[in-house]
């Protein structure tokens, strides 16, 4: 008898499995509804107000691009514009603009 009786015992059968398997997989449903509300739905609004903020960029409007670039829109196309800068005339894209400023703030 080299095998002890613990060993050659049977696992005992699972009762009432379903129940704990919803429980053990609430938590991961909270943790993703709780990042769903406080990460991703933000981001998301915050990318909608951005688009809504290029789509609406016109000639005149005076803008701050990513790289910190001021600039009045002398000329808008499809993907790109014409910035009048201090120093001439630059070419960027228009989702590099970070925000409009108000009329008159670069004179």
């Amino acid at each position: 008898m080299l095998i002890s009786s613990a060993f050659a015992q049977t696992a005992p059968a699972a009762a009432g499995g379903g129940d704990s398997a919803l429980l053990s997989m609430l938590p991961l449903v909270l943790m993703f509804v709780v990042l769903y509300f406080l990460m991703i739905r933000p981001q998301m609004k915050r990318q909608k107000e951005q688009r809504a903020m290029i789509d609406a960029l016109q000639k005149g409007d005076e803008v701050v691009t990513i790289g910190g670039v001021l600039g009045k829109i002398e000329k808008i196309g499809d993907g790109y514009m014409t910035l009048v800068v201090e120093q001439g005339q630059m070419q960027v894209e228009r989702a590099a603009v970070a925000r409009v400023l108000p009329k008159g703030t670069i004179k």
